[in-house]
């Protein structure tokens, strides 16, 4: 049944659906990029719980101008209209009062919360229109989408997902770089509106799909993924599409086949998952590899140490670095140096004199502060310096 889902053959609507996830998710995924980069994440918070109370004034207005309150368009428009207030309040706020962003956040977001369900209470006791499956934006719900909205949410998606594109240069200059933005005569206002436009439009169209209260997941959790497996910006912004398009596809493929399950927590779930993959197997920042990576330092050091101790005639117990050195074939199961453990000792010790005359001179402070006892000293200074260096050892017999 899943691979029917997720190859589409549940049907024209469920492939619709299904193909406007996984549009919205790239969208989303994309823009989120330069609210994780810009630091700005609970901002889309704020907007996405600003959109409720917009739902239900618009099922209301719908109702009372002779409709069911069911057009998806129309309920849409409202959540966009209430989301934009909550936006100009934050703003306001922020601007204009000693509140920090964070604060007042807060506080549009508890407030038009708090308000929006209020609404959606009075809605339910009344006589006229479909009340019944509202409580979908809260959650997202596509089971009972028709073809229309389906159609809505795949174009809104994809005009969302070009504007993004156009927009990714000033973006990424604000995210890395506001002040040389300001500096080539980009407006930073400007550039943010736009990025919290961008961030309102796939709040508003991805509620039906995964509710005000988890789009924001949809719109940070890529990004954080994407972030796992790349330094470089332009590829953040790919990865991060492609981890909301998979989450969507996905998500709403799931909810096809299991529709009394809501659809935005399986689509975030997804993303989880793909998130959790890469906190633990990224090459870079994953924790695999940081183990590795501490574990490949920690052996670093023995080795270090356990050189530095054969040069000066210490015994090497029966210890972690007793084992690495017998591994490498410097030193016998006894501790006795071998002949190329000789070498490598007396080379440890030739390098850390190098090193202790280096950092007690002033005209080589550059290259002291590269010192951490592992690394080579001839990636450091040039050739010319390093036979000035040896050329102050007393020793004739360590000169190079």
């Amino acid at each position: 049944m899943l691979a029917d889902a997720l190859l589409l053959q549940l049907g024209y609507n469920a492939t619709l659906v299904t193909i406007g996830a996984c549009l919205l998710g790239i969208a989303a995924g994309v823009a989120g990029t330069f609210l994780f980069l810009r630091k700005r994440a609970l901002v889309s918070d704020a907007i996405s719980h600003a959109t409720l109370p917009g739902v239900g004034l618009a099922f209301i207005l719908m109702v009372g101008m002779g409709g069911d309150g069911r057009s998806l368009l129309g309920l849409l428009v409202g959540a966009g209209i209430s989301a934009a207030i909550g936006l100009l309040c934050v703003h306001w706020l922020t601007t204009r009062t000693r509140l920090g962003e964070d604060a007042a956040i807060g506080a549009v977001l508890s407030v038009f919360f708090g308000f929006g369900i209020v609404i959606l209470t009075i809605i339910q006791t009344m006589n006229a229109g479909r009340q019944a499956g509202l409580e979908g934006f809260l959650l997202g719900s596509t089971a009972g989408m028709l073809r229309g909205d389906a159609i809505l949410l795949a174009v809104s998606a994809a005009l969302v997902l070009v504007l993004v594109l156009i927009l990714r240069r000033p973006l990424e200059l604000a995210a890395f770089d506001p002040g040389y933005a300001q500096a080539t005569g980009w407006s930073m206002g400007r550039i943010d509106l736009a990025m919290m436009g961008i961030v309102l439009v796939v709040t508003v169209v991805g509620l039906k799909v995964v509710g005000l209260i988890l789009i924001v997941a949809l719109l940070i959790v890529p990004a954080v993924t994407a972030r796992f497996w790349t330094e470089r910006a332009g590829h953040v912004v790919i990865i991060a599409g492609a981890v909301g398009g998979v989450s969507g596809y996905v998500g709403a493929a799931m909810s096809a086949i299991a529709p009394a399950l809501p659809t935005g927590p399986i689509v975030v779930l997804v993303g989880f998952a793909m998130f959790l993959v890469s906190l633990l197997l990224s090459p870079g920042r994953g924790v695999l590899a940081s183990v590795l990576m501490h574990w490949r330092y920690q052996r670093r050091v023995h080795m270090r140490q356990g050189l530095l101790a054969l040069a000066q005639g210490q015994p090497i117990f029966e210890t972690l670095t007793h084992r690495l050195l017998r591994r490498a074939g410097l030193i016998l199961p006894d501790g006795v140096p071998t002949s190329e453990g000789q070498a490598a000792a007396a080379k440890a010790l030739l390098d850390e004199t190098r090193w202790s005359i280096v950092r007690a001179d002033q005209s080589f402070a550059a290259a002291a502060t590269r010192y951490d006892g592992l690394t080579a000293i001839e990636t450091v200074l040039t050739p010319d310096q390093l036979n000035e260096v040896d050329a102050r050892i007393k020793a004739p017999e360590v000169v190079a």
